[in-house]
């Protein structure tokens, strides 16, 4: 299994990014997958997640509204759109697989004036 994040960079507050998380290894359409994300200081929180047979969303209260997770089965990627981006967003980003231990290593968000 093996997990590969891009995207992240430097924007300003108020800015948009997306993230793209590109999976191998296992049968990508069938397992729901999630982005967390982990700020300076803090403990590794989920910010969302898409179900692999349906494509449902969960949202973490902080980001409903600014974020739209979504899946291309057949490019085996996930994706975090944000937008409205806010200072308290800075964080590293990770992509799992909901089952089992799987992260990739992660893209640097920072939002700065």
């Amino acid at each position: 299994v093996q997990l590969v994040e891009s995207g992240g960079g430097l924007v300003q507050p108020g800015g948009s990014l997306r993230l793209s998380c590109v999976a191998s290894g296992f049968t990508f359409s069938i397992y729901t997958m999630s982005w967390y994300r982990q700020g300076p200081g803090k403990g590794r929180e989920l910010v969302a997640l898409i179900h692999g047979a349906d494509s449902g969303t969960n949202y973490a209260d902080s980001v409903k509204g600014r974020f739209t997770i979504s899946r291309d089965n057949a490019k085996n990627t996930v994706y975090l759109q944000m937008n409205n981006l806010k200072p308290e967003d800075t964080a590293v980003y990770y992509c799992k697989r909901a089952t089992g231990s799987y992260w990739g290593k992660g893209t640097q968000v920072t939002v700065s004036s």
